[in-house]
């Protein structure tokens, strides 16, 4: 499958792809920061003896991290960038730079210099091992309380979705074959989980301990809500375990309901009373309101997931293709 912006075909799906590591990278207001990636990364990629792209994906970034891209691009022959029409999210832009890699190995890095460009021999060594996919597992996060509270909850979402050992582990810097992607070449929707949509082409995991180092420029642009938002489109999106609690917490009070009536009919047959006061009778039914609500509230979200699926609205949009500079 290909996909053509502007005259410029971006590959993707079962086309040939050549030997080396493409490097995909999402951009969010990272123009500080990227020629000092750029200036760590080169060297490492070169050290590897193989051939290599670098794929800047501009996630609709609000400073110059677009020129940015454009003039690496210029002074690199390496370095490729594509950027998108507005901010669609992290998994959006990193399935946009791995449809467009050309080469068999994909090597996906923040651009915030917390995961090491040095470390990424670690992981391609341990891909060489038979492995699909190798994750960068950090020896310690320096994140805040709240960020890693948020980051171990969108963890666990995720363990249920892909149904992994190693799925608590997972990070933003991993490598894997660029030929998983055929699983998924087809799929196109607003809610992207990398992580998911790599279960879809294998099942071989492996998890290589790496440095994590301290954000030096700029923040995070993941917020606690923002991870917590993640992980409710990853279940909804792509798992049914929230049905499957609803339905179970509907069991659950509907047993209750029963034994709330045993209750009150055996009260009544042994000590001629029934059960007395308002209080009681509308707390019961605020419980059973609630989770009824609830309930609706949780299929609601499958709805607009499907809704949002008729609409065939995309995962992303390019609105510019940046070439490098041996091939422009």
């Amino acid at each position: 499958m290909d996909f053509c912006f502007d005259g410029i075909s971006i590959t993707s799906g079962m086309s040939k792809l050549s030997p080396g590591l493409s490097v995909v990278v999402p951009v969010y207001n990272s123009s500080e920061v990227l020629p000092k990636l750029i200036e760590r990364l080169t060297p490492v990629l070169e050290l590897l003896q193989t051939s290599y792209e670098i794929i800047f994906v501009n996630d609709g970034s609000r400073d110059g991290s677009w020129d940015t891209v454009k003039q690496l691009a210029a002074k690199h022959p390496g370095v490729r960038g594509i950027c998108l029409m507005r901010n669609y999210g992290q998994h959006n832009a990193l399935l946009c730079g791995i449809r467009a890699a050309r080469l068999d190995t994909v090597c996906t890095i923040d651009d915030d210099l917390q995961n090491p460009p040095e470390e990424i021999p670690k992981l391609l060594a341990r891909l060489d091992e038979g492995f699909d996919v190798v994750y960068g597992a950090p020896q310690k996060e320096t994140h805040s309380l709240w960020r890693n509270l948020a980051s171990q909850a969108t963890k666990i979402a995720l363990q249920e979705v892909m149904g992994a050992e190693n799925a608590r582990r997972v990070s933003a810097f991993r490598v894997f074959r660029t030929e998983i992607r055929n699983a998924f070449a087809s799929y196109n929707s607003p809610y992207v989980s990398i992580d998911v949509l790599l279960t879809w082409g294998c099942m071989r995991f492996a998890v290589v301990v790496v440095k994590h180092d301290p954000r030096t420029i700029g923040v995070s642009n993941y917020s606690f809500r923002k991870l917590l938002v993640h992980a409710l489109n990853m279940l909804t999106g792509f798992s049914t375990v929230p049905l499957r609690f609803a339905s179970l917490m509907g069991f659950a009070f509907t047993v209750f309901g029963g034994l709330i009536l045993l209750y009150v009919v055996g009260r009544y047959l042994m000590a001629g009373v029934v059960v007395a006061g308002f209080a009681f009778l509308a707390s019961i039914i605020a419980i059973f309101a609630g989770v009824q609500l609830f309930s609706l509230g949780i299929m609601g979200e499958y709805l607009a997931r499907m809704h949002f699926r008729t609409l065939d609205k995309p995962a992303y949009t390019v609105a510019e293709v940046e070439q490098a500079a041996s091939q422009s």
